[in-house]
């Protein structure tokens, strides 16, 4: 009976955001009192869990979302975005101009949320296309692959850092395993597969990529833009070298506290406020209006999260997770992979990678401790499968389409053909690194 209750919820999750439109927090608080009242849970002890699960999840997730979108703000508003792209351009050459946009791509999306980065990047991608005559895909594909990839798999992005936070996983070593299974399924779905589709052939309206660059006199160096832009990777890699290296002692201390996520964003804002901005002649209250305007701007993603981590508590306080995981004991297939099969099956049903991953995470939660398996690669296995097969119910899909006006047909051949070999390069990437540590 809970498994088939559980099936219903998500059943009800999928009716509610993809057949009635309603918002996804809604739908999920909507879902936690389906699930809860159906296991006989008591009332008040179903709406404490609701409380509980939503503040467990915030309470890490609020600063985590909040400085990323700080320092997503500061690198899109200062240029820094444009003087990364531009410099990688010329130093590549036309001829490898994808793996300029590559590391545009992966760059620009470790601080930046998925949608902020595409907007910002997609104008230059168009610009590039048009200046070298190569077709627009061929060179757009690639640094969307290095978009997705971040945004599925790499904290600080919400799914992945609320995903980690619900297994207590290690967020640098999520990180670390997450950059390994990256670059082979950016390689894949990125500059292989879009040498592949060069006959399909983007006509963007002129209103897309018509948007005025900043000077270049105002734009910041290359080497501040691309050290603020990955200031939050190199505080948590020196945090994971001082934990696996030095000696325990005051010096180790204090670069473990550094490399700690929260600390690394907070001084890889602090950074950016300077380098990006006072530095060039900003003042000190446009940058806080502006750093105002970024947080205003995750307040949903915050809701949605908040919903799913609900979710997650109804659904291990009603014993649901405990069945579930019981239940798949006996199967002989990879925790892993049923993680991602059923991240993915949510993905199809719902859209939306961010609610697929805190879904599946909540499903399969009790998995990583009863197996013993990695933490950090559920996650990850979990970030994969959420990428999956996107289609006409994600906002991805339609972005894309619209952006580079193609039509449906076309949008299936190019983009959710990229988004599921992202998604099968991550799983077969995670199977990989488990095989070995």
């Amino acid at each position: 009976m809970p498994l088939i209750i559980a099936v219903l919820g998500i059943f009800l999750l999928f009716l509610l955001i993809a057949k009635f439109k309603l918002n996804a927090f809604l739908s999920f608080i909507i879902v936690c009192l389906f699930v809860g009242i159906f296991q006989g849970m008591e009332l008040e002890s179903l709406v404490n869990s609701i409380q509980r699960g939503i503040g467990n999840t915030l309470g890490f997730l609020v600063l985590i979302l909040g400085l990323g979108a700080m320092l997503g703000k500061l690198v899109a508003d200062s240029g820094a975005a444009q003087q990364i792209t531009t410099q990688l351009v010329a130093k590549f050459g036309v001829k490898h101009v994808q793996w300029a946009m590559v590391v545009t791509g992966f760059i620009v999306g470790i601080p930046m949320f998925y949608s902020v980065g595409f907007v910002i990047l997609i104008p230059l991608v168009f610009t590039i296309a048009f200046s070298t005559g190569l077709p627009l895909l061929y060179v757009g594909l690639p640094m969307l692959t290095s978009l997705s990839v971040t945004h599925g798999y790499l904290p600080p992005h919400p799914a992945p850092t609320a995903i980690a936070a619900m297994f207590n996983a290690d967020i640098g070593k999520t990180l670390l395993y997450g950059l390994i299974v990256a670059v082979p399924a950016i390689i894949v779905a990125g500059p292989l597969f879009a040498r592949t589709i060069k006959n399909i052939e983007a006509k963007p309206l002129k209103e897309f990529y018509n948007a005025e660059p900043i000077p270049e006199e105002e734009l910041p160096s290359t080497a501040v833009s691309i050290l603020t832009a990955l200031s939050p990777i190199i505080f948590i890699g020196i945090g994971i070298a001082a934990e696996q290296f030095l000696e325990e002692g005051l010096l180790q201390n204090i670069l473990v506290f550094i490399g700690n996520p929260v600390i690394a964003l907070l001084l890889s804002v602090l950074i950016a406020i300077y380098s990006l901005g006072l530095a060039k002649g900003k003042e000190m209250g446009d940058l806080m209006n502006s750093l105002s305007t970024s947080v205003s701007s995750i307040t949903m993603i915050l809701l949605i999260i908040a919903g799913a981590g609900a979710l997650k508590e109804v659904l291990i306080d009603s014993q649901v997770s405990d069945y579930i995981a019981n239940s798949l004991k006996g199967s002989s297939v990879s925790p892993l992979v049923l993680a991602w099969l059923i991240a993915t099956a949510i993905r199809v049903s719902v859209g939306s990678a961010t609610v697929a991953g805190l879904t599946a995470a909540g499903i399969v939660l009790p998995l990583a401790s009863g197996t013993g398996t990695s933490p950090e690669l559920m996650v990850l296995a979990i970030g994969s499968g959420s990428l999956m097969l996107s289609h006409v119910n994600d906002t991805g899909f339609w972005m894309f389409k619209e952006y580079f006006n193609l039509s449906v047909k076309e949008t299936l051949s190019t983009w959710t053909v990229m988004e599921t070999l992202v998604g099968i390069m991550g799983l077969l990437g995670v199977l990989a690194i488990n095989s070995i540590i």
